[in-house]
Order: C-alpha cells, then sequence, then structure tokens
C-alpha cells in the first residue's frame, strides 16, 4: 500500500516545491510592496520563451547559429538558464515604472493595470513565436528516468525540486540576512522613516520589482521542460501562485513555502485517484483554511485590507 502511494507523495512534494517556487517572486513584490501584480504569469511564461530561444540554435546570423548548435546542450541550458532571467529583468522594471502613480492608492489600480499589462504581454508571445506549443530540452544528466523500489522517477522532477530549495533559501538570505532584505521590510511598512533615512525608495522598489521578475523568468525555465512551453502558460503560473500566497499569508516567506506544499500534494494526491478534482483541489483547500483563518496560515493584517 504504502508503496503504491510513495510516488504520489513524492509527485505532490516536488510539485508543492515548483509551485513555492513559482510564488516567490509573486511574495515578494504583493507581501513587501503590498502591490498585486497580475503580469506575474506573463514575466514567468517570457522566460521560459527566452530560454527556448536561447537553448534552442536559430539565431538569425548563420556562422553563429551553426557554432552555437554545435555546443554541448548542457551548454545552452545553463546559458538558457542564467541569461534568459536577465533578460526579462527590463520588462519588470518597465511595469514598475508604470505602477508607480498606483503606490499608495486601493491596491485594485495596481490590479488592473498589471492585468492590462499581462494580456498585452501575451499578445506579444503569439505575435512573435506564434501560438503552437514548445519543449525545452534538457541534458541527458538530468533527463530521463531512473529506477528505484521497483518504480520510474523522472531525473529531471528530483533535479528542478532541489533547484527550488536552493533558490528558496536564497530568497530567504536576501530578505531576513541582508540590509537591503531590511530596507524593503521597513519600506514596506513606513516609507517616509525609510526616505528620512536617505534611502531612495523608488529605487528600493524597483529592486524588489527586478528580483520579482527575475524570480518569475527562472521558474518558467525550471518549469518549462515540466509543463511545456504555451502562450497561455503564464495563466497556469498565475493562478496557484495567488492561492499559495493567499493560503500562505500575505507576506510571509515560509507560509507560501508550507502553502506551495500543501497545495502540491493536494493537487499530486487528488490527480492521482480522481484526476477530474486535480485543478478544483487547491481551491478547496483554499477555502477550507480561510473559512478558518481569513488571513491564511501566517497572515497578517496589511494594506490590501484597507
Amino acid at each position: 500500500m504504502l508503496v503504491n502511494l510513495l510516488p504520489h507523495l513524492v509527485n505532490g512534494l516536488t510539485l508543492g516545491l515548483l509551485f513555492a517556487l513559482i510564488a516567490l517572486g509573486f511574495m515578494l513584490i504583493l507581501g513587501l510592496m503590498e502591490q498585486i501584480n497580475l503580469a506575474h504569469g506573463s514575466l514567468f511564461a517570457l522566460g521560459a520563451y527566452f530560454a527556448y530561444a536561447i537553448a534552442t540554435p536559430r539565431l538569425p546570423w548563420t556562422d553563429a547559429n551553426a557554432a552555437w548548435a554545435m555546443a554541448p546542450l548542457g551548454w545552452r541550458y545553463a546559458a538558457a538558464l542564467l541569461v534568459a532571467p536577465v533578460l526579462v529583468a527590463p520588462f519588470g522594471l518597465v511595469i514598475e515604472r508604470l505602477m508607480r502613480r498606483t503606490y499608495g492608492q486601493d491596491p485594485l489600480y495596481g490590479l488592473l493595470l498589471t492585468f492590462g499589462i499581462a494580456l498585452v504581454l501575451e499578445d506579444a508571445i503569439r505575435t512573435v513565436w506564434g501560438t503552437r506549443d514548445y519543449s525545452l530540452q534538457v541534458p541527458r544528466d538530468i533527463s530521463g528516468g531512473f529506477f528505484l523500489l521497483d518504480l520510474i522517477w523522472s531525473r529531471y522532477r528530483f533535479w528542478a525540486a532541489a533547484f527550488a530549495i536552493v533558490a528558496m533559501a536564497l530568497v530567504w538570505v536576501v530578505v531576513e540576512r541582508t540590509r537591503f532584505g531590511a530596507m524593503v521590510k521597513a519600506g514596506a511598512h513606513d516609507t517616509e522613516i525609510v526616505q528620512a533615512m536617505g534611502i531612495d525608495i523608488r529605487r528600493l522598489r524597483a529592486g524588489v520589482f527586478a528580483l520579482g521578475t527575475v524570480l518569475a523568468a527562472l521558474a518558467g525555465v525550471i518549469m518549462a521542460p515540466i509543463w511545456g512551453i504555451r502562450p497561455h502558460m503564464g495563466v497556469d503560473a498565475v493562478v496557484p501562485a495567488f492561492v499559495v500566497i493567499v493560503l500562505g499569508g500575505v507576506g510571509s516567506f515560509w507560509g507560501a513555502v508550507l502553502a506551495g506544499l500543501m497545495v502540491g500534494m493536494v493537487v499530486g494526491l487528488s490527480g492521482a485517484y480522481a484526476s477530474e478534482w486535480s485543478l478544483l483541489s487547491m481551491y478547496l483547500l483554499l477555502i477550507l483554511v480561510v473559512t478558518f483563518r481569513a488571513r491564511g496560515l501566517f497572515g497578517k493584517k496589511s494594506l490590501l485590507e484597507a
């Protein structure tokens, strides 16, 4: 019985870590800046598409294309993993610049603005790459499967889960153990005091948005080989990310991690035994938790409640 249940438990655990990774950038912007960025999913999708463009040797210059095609897949994948998030970062900075008029106002203004930006970005993706699906190839060392306990396990899922753990650890260090993180948290609670201390609040907010954008794009690169690359993949990402943040509590890092694991386990187990309940299960979990804890597992009062 346990052997039969084990694959679903492991699949739910890895899926939960990946959901938490997707929610990281969302958590930073929503929790620390108290701005709802519905364009997070589109930035996630851009990361996947840029990674595909980098890893797939289809450069416009013939000589460069031939040379890049000869490079090992591992090099091309590593380049996509490192470069794609950097290329998406300017898009986040532009969005942050457009959102400046919404700071200090009803969060609904920022929500509507980023919703419109998300639509524009999705149409731009369709214009550039079309509507067909793409696949991001991964190196042989982290692809395929392996046998354990007479079962076949996906090597890439374990690698992606391990990467998600490392990324979450680095974000925690930045937020909780650096001067930048301290300034960000202080700015989220009292911008006037932070400005009085000589800190440029605009640069600080731009830095948070850039970091959140990089994390969204990085999650897109990691999830691309699992979900595939398609124009509406941003919606597939932003919905569970929002559920994870609300479930864990706005502004809570560990709440987001725990909520991601819970959502992953519920989706994984329900998908194994009742596939038609797979997506619905996360919403039922959210309803169950917020019924007893309206602010989520570790949430506190924020400006979003004003």
